[in-house]
């Protein structure tokens, strides 16, 4: 190939130093015949002679510590048709220089490309294979696309339509009805009839058919066969033939000057409308996006100067002070400044119950504000709000190409040339072995075969049941960061929970107050006192569950890894394990039965000693999930192993283990054990899916075959999995793996309905069964069974928009 020019950012170079590591890094890549890179912009400009050179470069730079800085781009791709169509725009975009990847989805008509090069580079590279392409902005969504594309072909198919049915009425109700023939030969005559259909036909395959000709032909002519090209030759060669036999029939043996200039129109007025059909149904596979997308208003209520201002959404900046009204939608993310009022974010959470919301707290764009007026701060705008970045998690896993679909496109590659050669060898057959008149059995053969092949079926298969199952798991509440989980999900054997904060709240509860004394409110007072001046995560359940004001503590000390003390009210109180009272002279031994129970039901227990003396224990427990229990045994029905994974003690997290109905528990583990625990449970070649929310999760969710992280936990446990559950539901688990499960069973009767179609059907439209039964098979029913396996096909995909929540 000749010398190609990439630009691209590069991030991390602070220096003059750094500009000439970073060019020294792209030079000493095979391929790279010039390099310059720029501290001012920091950017490059690379001239390459190869494709791979520019992930070589991409390699080279993440090595030396400065990453390029591609740009994800999605493009709306016109005039696909089928799975082979899919192939020649991936090869044409993939050798584009800078393309790191590229994948194409056929259901919606996109590409998504990772480049470090320019846009009009992609569409010059699609164009030069006969496609155009168009950027989609993050705000242009396909629905509006496939409305028009709808459309149009609605407008074409009525066109063809009603220029079909007398062609169809003249030619076929003669063969149906003999009256009808006789009627015709007596009045207009035979020849009339044939000029008739073929002024109607020619405006057919010239008007609303124009584009199996504009598309096909081109394809033809670069060797890169697709389905309009076999269209344009099935109805070409019916027209072609019919024309002859019209306007000079002595080129045609006796017997052969009939016409199929019906067939010809009844083939393109039926593949549009399939096409008509397939474009409506494919519209519904997004309407998850289209869900989401509603939430978002178009517009907020700004302050300005004490001024409110109705400002478009996309104006709306960092740091605005935005006005929301009672009932309103909150417009983006930000923090309350002033007011108080209930929140619903069910569409975050999956929680009827609103929130109560002050000053102070985070709200999120899209939810719905309650009865009172809020004044917020702006803190997260445009792509960086958590609603856009949910969109962005569902679109990027409805383009997924799931490993499955290797397959399929291997075997799409050859499909059209292999249809072409089989149609040729039929006509061939028919030719050689046919009865008289050969030529009119070969002709109908032939084009029968061309026009039942059908690569749309093969090439929807997967997209729409990707399309339509990610979409339906959004609206459970999963969402599918990596396209491969939906595929590697359904096949996990183990499924390992995080107890905290996923099986359970995460918020410890006060539990229980065994005063030795009897004044179990004295005991509590005095405990929380010197808890208040804690930092440790149980002290604020305590100090919660107390009566105010509390007493004033002095002589305050936290003792690492025994517990607390202070002085209250002039009383000194011990607050910790049995070690602390023991290093402080207080036999603990009048509390150790009533803590070994405590532990025993999964409870965290407390002892307390005031002026030297055993005064009590208290213990604090970790709610589990109103779900977890019925989550866990539905798990388990469906044959998976639930394992439970705790920092607790093994009695403590025994007893949490048989609340939920857990008998696989590990315990004691530390953060940094986590990782080791996911790959014991992976040494027996089982497949595991680790269910956790906190930064100490993240090296977890990495290290398992699928990692699922609770959407209310920290940021970077979320950007560490591949499955995200939006609320704090562990049920989302279960729902996840049965929309996983769903669709790949989808996808794999999608596959056999496509292929096993076309297996069964091409040989008797080459007419395996006329030397047996005498049937061979009519193009125009042909073309009415090709648009058909396009339409069942995402019309099955269509049903997984009914997979139901399991415990809903």
């Amino acid at each position: 190939m000749s010398t190609a020019e990439i630009r691209f950012g590069i991030d991390g170079m602070s220096c003059a130093g750094c500009v000439s590591r970073a060019e020294k890094a792209i030079r000493s890549v095979s391929g790279v015949e010039n390099a310059q890179v720029n501290l001012a912009d920091a950017s490059a400009r690379v001239q390459v002679d190869n494709a791979k050179a520019a992930q070589a470069v991409a390699g080279a730079l993440k090595a030396a510590g400065y990453p390029a800085l591609p740009r994800k781009l999605r493009l709306a791709i016109d005039g696909m048709t089928c799975a082979s169509c899919v192939g020649r725009v991936e090869s044409a975009l993939r050798d584009v220089p800078g393309v790191l990847s590229a994948t194409v989805n056929l259901a919606e008509g996109t590409a998504t490309v990772t480049t470090l090069t320019d846009v009009d580079v992609l569409q010059k590279a699609t164009s030069a294979v006969g496609y155009d392409a168009t950027p989609i902005d993050a705000e242009d969504r396909t629905d509006d696309r496939r409305a028009a594309e709808a459309q149009t072909y609605f407008r074409h198919f009525l066109l063809a339509a009603v220029l079909t049915l007398p062609v169809f009425v003249l030619e076929m109700g003669g063969h149906v009805f003999p009256a009808a023939h006789h009627f015709i030969a007596n009045t207009i005559g035979m020849t009339t009839s044939w000029m008739i259909q073929f002024v109607l036909t020619t405006i057919v395959l010239a008007v609303p058919g124009r584009g199996f000709f504009t598309k096909g032909g081109p394809a033809l002519l670069r060797m890169a066969p697709d389905m309009n090209s076999l269209v344009l030759l099935g109805t070409g060669a019916a027209w072609t033939f019919s024309t002859v036999a019209l306007f000079a029939p002595a080129l045609l043996p006796e017997g052969t000057r009939v016409v199929y200039f019906e067939a010809a129109a009844v083939i393109v007025t039926l593949i549009l409308l399939g096409r008509w059909l397939e474009a409506r149904a494919k519209g519904q596979t997004g309407a998850a996006i289209k869900r989401l997308i509603g939430l978002r208003p178009a517009t907020a209520t700004v302050l300005r100067d004490g001024t409110q201002v109705e400002t478009p959404i996309s104006e709306v900046k960092r740091g605005d002070i935005l006005l929301v009204r009672p009932g309103e939608r909150v417009a983006t993310d930000g923090v309350i400044r002033d007011g108080t009022s209930f929140v619903d974010e069910s569409m975050i959470t999956g929680e009827p119950v609103p929130v109560e919301k002050t000053k102070g707290d985070t709200l999120t764009g899209g939810t719905v504000n309650g009865n009172g007026a809020l004044q917020m701060r702006a803190t997260a705008v445009g792509a960086d709000t958590m609603l856009a970045r949910i969109i962005a998690m569902v679109e990027d896993a409805q383009g997924a190409r799931l490993p499955v679909q290797e397959l399929v496109n291997r075997i799409t590659a050859w499909f059209v040339p292999a249809v072409m050669v089989i149609a040729t060898l039929t006509v061939l057959v028919w030719l050689v072995f046919g009865p008289s008149p050969v030529l009119s059995y070969a002709l109908v053969a032939g084009v029968s075969v061309l026009i039942i092949a059908c690569p749309c079926a093969m090439g929807l298969a997967t997209p729409t049941s990707i399309m339509v199952g990610t979409g339906r798991a959004a609206d459970l509440g999963v969402l599918f960061r990596q396209g491969d989980a939906l595929q590697a999900l359904q096949g996990v054997d183990v499924v390992a929970f995080d107890k905290t904060g996923t099986l359970t709240r995460g918020r410890p509860v006060l539990t229980d107050v065994i005063a030795l004394d009897g004044g179990r409110d004295a005991l509590l007072r005095n405990v929380a006192a010197v808890e208040s001046l804690s930092e440790h995560p149980l002290a604020h359940a305590i100090v919660s569950a107390a009566e105010r004001p509390l007493p004033q503590v002095s002589g305050f000390a936290a003792v690492t890894g025994h517990g607390l003390t202070g002085d209250v009210d002039g009383r000194r109180v011990l607050v910790g394990a049995a070690r602390l009272l023991e290093k402080e002279g207080v036999d603990p031994a009048p509390l150790v039965d009533q803590a070994a129970t405590l532990a025993q039901a999964g409870k965290t227990a407390i002892m307390v000693a005031i002026d030297g003396k055993p005064a009590g224990v208290i213990a604090v427990a970790d709610q589990a999930r109103p779900t977890a229990k019925a989550t866990v045994a539905a798990l388990t029905a469906r044959g998976l192993r639930v394992v439970m994974i705790t920092g607790d003690a093994a009695r403590t997290g025994a007893a949490i283990g048989a609340e939920l109905g857990v008998s696989d528990v590990i315990a004691d583990v530390l953060p940094k054990g986590k990782v080791d625990a996911i790959r014991a449970l992976q040494a027996d070649g089982s497949r595991v899916a680790f269910v956790g929310d906190g930064i100490n999760d993240a090296p977890a969710l990495a290290a398992a075959d699928v990692g699922v992280a609770i959407g209310t936990g920290t940021d970077v446990a979320v950007e560490s999995a591949d499955v995200v559950l939006m609320s704090g539901d562990p049920v989302g688990v279960l729902n996840g793996i049965t929309v996983s499960r769903a669709t790949m069973r989808n996808i794999r009767e999608n596959l056999v309905w496509a292929f096993g179609y076309n297996v069964l059907l091409v040989p008797v439209a080459a007419g395996v069964l006329f030397p047996v039964w005498g049937v061979l098979l009519s193009p125009a029913l042909a073309a009415g069974a090709m648009a058909l396996s396009s339409v069942l096909v995402v019309s099955n995909a269509l049903r997984l928009r009914w997979v139901k929540g399991t415990l809903s």
